[in-house]
Protein backbone atom coordinates (compact mmCIF):
# COMPACT_ATOMS: atom_id res chain seq x y z
CA UNK A 1 0.00 0.00 0.00
CA UNK A 2 1.28 3.46 -0.91
CA UNK A 3 1.23 6.65 1.08
CA UNK A 4 -0.61 9.96 0.93
CA UNK A 5 1.18 13.21 1.70
CA UNK A 6 -0.07 16.77 1.82
CA UNK A 7 1.78 19.80 0.45
CA UNK A 8 1.01 23.44 -0.05
CA UNK A 9 2.04 24.43 -3.55
CA UNK A 10 4.39 27.43 -3.53
CA UNK A 11 4.67 27.96 -7.29
CA UNK A 12 2.16 30.82 -7.31
CA UNK A 13 0.36 32.92 -4.68
CA UNK A 14 -2.73 30.70 -4.86
CA UNK A 15 -1.20 28.18 -2.41
CA UNK A 16 -3.19 25.13 -3.46
CA UNK A 17 -3.53 22.35 -0.88
CA UNK A 18 -2.15 19.32 -2.70
CA UNK A 19 -2.68 15.70 -1.79
CA UNK A 20 -0.06 13.43 -3.30
CA UNK A 21 -0.38 9.68 -3.48
CA UNK A 22 2.63 7.43 -3.99
CA UNK A 23 2.95 3.69 -4.50
CA UNK A 24 4.98 1.32 -2.30
CA UNK A 25 8.17 2.30 -4.13
CA UNK A 26 7.63 6.01 -3.58
CA UNK A 27 6.61 6.71 -7.18
CA UNK A 28 3.90 9.27 -7.77
CA UNK A 29 0.48 7.77 -8.47
CA UNK A 30 -1.67 10.89 -8.41
CA UNK A 31 -2.02 14.52 -7.39
CA UNK A 32 -5.22 16.27 -6.38
CA UNK A 33 -6.08 19.75 -5.18
CA UNK A 34 -4.03 21.60 -7.78
CA UNK A 35 -5.71 24.37 -9.76
CA UNK A 36 -3.17 24.20 -12.60
CA UNK A 37 -0.56 21.96 -14.19
CA UNK A 38 2.23 23.74 -12.31
CA UNK A 39 0.88 22.30 -9.05
CA UNK A 40 1.24 18.78 -10.38
CA UNK A 41 4.77 19.53 -11.60
CA UNK A 42 5.63 20.97 -8.17
CA UNK A 43 4.30 17.83 -6.44
CA UNK A 44 6.36 15.61 -8.73
CA UNK A 45 9.55 17.54 -7.94
CA UNK A 46 8.81 17.53 -4.18
CA UNK A 47 8.52 13.74 -4.23
CA UNK A 48 11.48 13.03 -6.53
CA UNK A 49 14.03 15.75 -5.71
CA UNK A 50 12.94 18.61 -3.42
CA UNK A 51 15.01 21.76 -3.94
CA UNK A 52 15.08 25.30 -2.56
CA UNK A 53 16.72 28.62 -3.37
CA UNK A 54 18.66 29.73 -0.29
CA UNK A 55 18.52 33.38 0.74
CA UNK A 56 20.76 34.44 3.60
CA UNK A 57 23.53 36.89 4.54
CA UNK A 58 27.29 36.65 4.79
CA UNK A 59 29.81 38.86 6.56
CA UNK A 60 31.27 41.80 4.66
CA UNK A 61 34.36 43.83 5.53
CA UNK A 62 34.89 47.48 4.58
CA UNK A 63 31.22 48.43 4.10
CA UNK A 64 28.87 50.53 6.22
CA UNK A 65 26.84 47.38 6.95
CA UNK A 66 28.23 44.19 8.49
CA UNK A 67 26.16 41.69 6.48
CA UNK A 68 25.68 41.26 2.73
CA UNK A 69 22.41 39.71 1.48
CA UNK A 70 23.01 36.80 -0.87
CA UNK A 71 21.12 33.97 -2.54
CA UNK A 72 21.86 30.89 -4.56
CA UNK A 73 21.50 31.50 -8.30
CA UNK A 74 19.46 28.31 -8.55
CA UNK A 75 17.79 25.74 -6.37
CA UNK A 76 19.87 23.36 -4.25
CA UNK A 77 18.83 19.95 -2.90
CA UNK A 78 16.77 20.38 0.26
CA UNK A 79 18.80 17.68 2.01
CA UNK A 80 22.01 19.69 1.54
CA UNK A 81 20.83 23.10 2.83
CA UNK A 82 22.50 22.67 6.22
CA UNK A 83 25.80 21.74 4.52
CA UNK A 84 25.53 24.81 2.29
CA UNK A 85 24.83 27.09 5.27
CA UNK A 86 27.80 25.65 7.16
CA UNK A 87 30.01 26.29 4.13
CA UNK A 88 29.02 29.97 4.29
CA UNK A 89 29.77 30.30 8.01
CA UNK A 90 32.98 32.24 8.35
CA UNK A 91 32.91 33.57 4.79
CA UNK A 92 33.95 37.24 4.69
CA UNK A 93 33.46 39.31 1.54
CA UNK A 94 35.43 42.48 0.84
CA UNK A 95 33.55 45.64 -0.16
CA UNK A 96 32.67 46.97 -2.65
CA UNK A 97 30.14 44.46 -3.98
CA UNK A 98 27.54 45.03 -6.70
CA UNK A 99 24.14 43.38 -6.84
CA UNK A 100 24.48 40.27 -9.00
CA UNK A 101 28.20 39.75 -8.31
CA UNK A 102 29.13 36.09 -7.92
CA UNK A 103 30.39 35.65 -4.36
CA UNK A 104 31.17 31.90 -4.65
CA UNK A 105 31.17 29.74 -7.76
CA UNK A 106 29.90 26.16 -7.69
CA UNK A 107 28.81 26.25 -4.05
CA UNK A 108 29.59 22.89 -2.39
CA UNK A 109 30.08 21.31 -5.81
CA UNK A 110 26.38 21.69 -6.59
CA UNK A 111 26.89 23.66 -9.80
CA UNK A 112 25.07 26.64 -8.29
CA UNK A 113 26.68 30.03 -7.65
CA UNK A 114 26.12 32.29 -4.64
CA UNK A 115 25.31 35.85 -5.74
CA UNK A 116 24.94 39.20 -3.99
CA UNK A 117 21.40 40.58 -3.87
CA UNK A 118 22.41 44.12 -2.90
CA UNK A 119 25.19 46.57 -3.69
CA UNK A 120 27.40 47.68 -0.81
CA UNK A 121 30.02 50.37 -1.36
CA UNK A 122 33.30 50.67 0.49
CA UNK A 123 32.86 52.77 3.64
Amino acid sequence: MGAKRKFVCVVCPRGCALEVETDEGGLLVGVSGNACRRGEDYARSEIADPRRVLTTTVAIRGAALRRLPVKTAGAVPLGRLVEVCRALDGLIVEAPVACGDVILRDLCGLGVDLVATDSLERA
